[in-house]
């Protein structure tokens, strides 16, 4: 029997000014709202002066919202996310004139259709699954220092804590085409997702992530735990959290999920067109079907054997699909960021650098003035 195509989902969001920004303007902005086949759900942190930054985060949640309306399109879920953040991005840029140049902000947006989850990512906002007591990073940073920790020459304890944290190599506003990653994963009943903005995620380490993840709380509680966590260790920026349960698991969707790509970041265009190509399968199985069917009534003599040829095809091609994604998930969840019973994954000792990021290549956009 097949299972519910829709998901059963509970959620709850929050977003704080922190402690040391008391008083002044909250620059994040958060999006969280059911769907007919799912959920929406998105954090953007601005950036650019206080007026700017929020305008910047406001602009491209509200530009999300409106794409991803309900009926508006036909094309499948991952060429419309991809799409709506790049409306969302020439929405920031448009704005940005006057006393808002220089504007912008990063944009996390997961998507729930059906059974699957989609993540589109600009910047250092992150994504986390918590999924059979293991804590899984969805997302990767875009900036300085999470290049520097990739190469080596940080830890992460070391980013925490240098004077170029707040520099991030990717943003809503920076040109007409957005870079962003696009990709997906089928989600199981039980699973937990976290969407924030580094306001939480640069304070609070990711083994106490899991502990309140972990703990049992509804989303809501959970959310305001997180952020309560974030302001007892000293809440230096404006601190957003969206926390999603699947209750019940939906059925997979019928296209092919995005796969993520090693090479980080890259143009909309590109990302749409290659989307688009992975529409080839679903067209191959409705012409199978096409001609299974005119098969059966040009021969009625052989139309168990034509029928049974076709159905038997398209089962397979199916299956393939299925597993498919079923590797994907399992290469995407490789290495969890955090487990219960162990803290999060230890990192080896590394040399530190003090190499000026604005000296590296590729835009970089610094928070620092906020």
């Amino acid at each position: 029997m097949r299972g519910p195509a829709t998901p059963s989902l509970s959620f709850g969001a929050l977003s704080d000014v922190g402690i040391q920004r008391q008083g002044g303007i909250n620059q994040d902005a958060v999006l969280a709202q059911s769907l007919p086949n799912g959920g929406l759900f998105a954090v953007a942190d601005g950036m650019g002066g206080h007026a700017a930054g929020e305008l910047a985060a406001n602009l491209a949640l509200d530009t999300v919202r409106q794409q991803l309306a309900p009926g508006l399109h036909r094309s499948a879920a991952p060429v419309r996310l991809a799409e709506a953040v790049q409306a969302a991005n020439m929405a920031v840029l448009r704005h940005a004139v006057g006393e808002y140049v220089g504007m912008g902000t990063t944009l996390l947006v997961g998507l729930v259709d059906r059974g699957a989850l989609l993540i589109a990512h600009v910047g250092d906002s992150r994504a986390y699954l918590l999924r059979g007591g293991q804590l899984y990073r969805l997302t990767e940073d875009h900036s300085w220092v999470a290049e520097q920790v990739r190469l080596g020459h940080l830890t992460e304890e070391d980013a925490r804590q240098h004077q170029w944290r707040s520099v991030v190599s990717n943003a809503l506003g920076a040109e007409e085409r957005v870079r962003l990653e696009l990709y997906g994963l089928i989600l199981k009943t039980g699973d937990r997702v976290l969407l924030c903005s580094d306001g939480l995620s640069s304070v609070v380490k990711e083994s106490a992530l899991l502990t309140q993840l972990s703990a049992g709380h509804p989303p809501k509680d959970t959310a305001q735990r997180l952020i309560a966590a974030a302001n007892a260790g000293g809440g230096p920026d404006n601190i957003t959290a969206v926390v999603v349960d699947v209750e019940r698991e939906g059925r997979p969707p019928g296209y092919e999920l995005p796969v993520r790509r090693s090479e980080g970041p890259v143009h909309v265009d590109v990302l749409v067109n290659t989307q688009k190509g992975n529409s080839m399968q679903t067209y191959l199985l409705l012409t199978l079907a096409y001609f299974t069917l005119l098969g059966v009534i040009l021969l009625p003599s052989s139309r168990t054997l034509v029928g049974t040829l076709g159905v038997a095809v398209m089962v397979g091609l199916m299956v393939a699909q299925r597993l498919s994604l079923a590797r994907q998930a399992r290469a995407f969840l490789a290495q969890p960021a955090a487990a219960r019973g162990r803290p999060g994954s230890p990192d080896a000792p590394r040399a530190r650098t003090d190499e000026d990021p604005r000296r590296s290549t590729g835009s970089a956009s610094s928070r620092g003035g906020r």
